[in-house]
């Protein structure tokens, strides 16, 4: 029997699929991963078996640094959080969401906007720029646009993810043409594309790994990514150096006097849509209790 460890890069239908000592196995975890209530994830590093029959099975899962929930995917280094500048329109809440929830798990978030050859995005990049959040256009027809986004793969296991329809994988493609990830066009009734991708994947490609995921919708972040309220602040990169200089102790940063966040606000120092989505996301776990909030991540 041989014992290696390697990096889970596709599950699917139960099988996981692990990249180790340059060749790739197929394996089924343990039955003891089920009574602990364990689920191997891709992205995970885990130390497998080959049994001198052939078989090969998962053993063990090393500590994780990150674990997304919706979809799987563990020990990610960047979340690339794609949105279309048009068909659809980017929406500031959705992106602040996802990039609230990276920074919390110790995620670096990159918002990339798409189809930048249709209409400027320039107004979107500063505010995520100011935020202190890498911030870029990519076009599929531009070559300068797609080595930069190239430029920050290397070396790192990254996943790309945004709402349905933004050309996630599309932008994949231009980027890698041998994955030939599946696409489907824009429903002109819904104004919002199909899901296509229907596992989760890590793919070899820019001198590291890259995972290709269903596009998060909102209710995927609501109910499984909660961040507690008096987190969340944590979560806006550009608010940490003014959560000290509230009058209040007690402050939310929603609307208190002697705010000193939302004095940043009023000065043009944070972005107003920024501190809007910081209300909307307090707003919408102020009440939830401990226990629910527990429930909603354990699920």
């Amino acid at each position: 029997m041989e014992k290696l460890t390697g990096l889970i890069v596709k599950a699917i239908s139960g099988f996981y699929y692990i990249e180790a000592a340059d060749a790739l196995y197929e394996c089924k975890a343990r039955g003891v991963f089920r009574k602990k209530g364990i689920s191997p994830a891709v992205g995970d590093r885990a130390e497998i078996s080959i049994l001198d029959d052939g078989a090969v099975s998962v053993d063990n899962i090393l500590p994780r640094k990150n674990y997304i929930i919706r979809p799987p995917l563990a020990n990610l280094d960047r979340l690339f959080i794609v949105a279309s500048v048009c068909e659809p329109s980017p929406s500031t809440l959705i992106i602040d969401k996802i990039s609230a929830v990276a920074v919390e798990k110790g995620i670096e978030p990159v918002v990339v906007f798409t189809k930048s050859d249709l209409a400027d995005c320039g107004e979107l990049i500063d505010i995520y720029r100011r935020a202190g959040i890498t911030a870029l256009s990519c076009s599929i027809h531009s070559e300068q646009d797609k080595n930069a986004l190239i430029s920050m793969l290397e070396g790192r296991i990254s996943a790309f993810t945004g709402n349905t329809g933004v050309g996630k994988s599309s932008l994949l493609n231009s980027l890698f043409p041998e994955l030939e990830i599946e696409t489907a066009e824009i429903s002109k009734k819904l104004g919002r594309g199909r899901h296509t991708t229907r596992h989760s994947e890590l793919y070899k490609v820019g001198g590291g790994y890259v995972a290709d995921t269903p596009g998060f919708s909102t209710v995927d972040i609501e109910r499984y990514e909660v961040i507690k309220k008096d987190e969340i602040a944590y979560c806006f990169p550009e608010f940490r150096e003014y959560l000290t200089g509230c009058r209040f102790s007690t402050c939310t940063h929603t609307c208190e006097k002697g705010c000193a966040v939302i004095e940043a606000v009023r000065a043009g120092i944070i972005p107003q849509s920024r501190h809007n989505s910081y209300k909307a996301m307090y707003d919408e776990v102020k009440n939830i209790p401990e226990w629910e909030m527990k429930k909603r991540q354990s699920e």
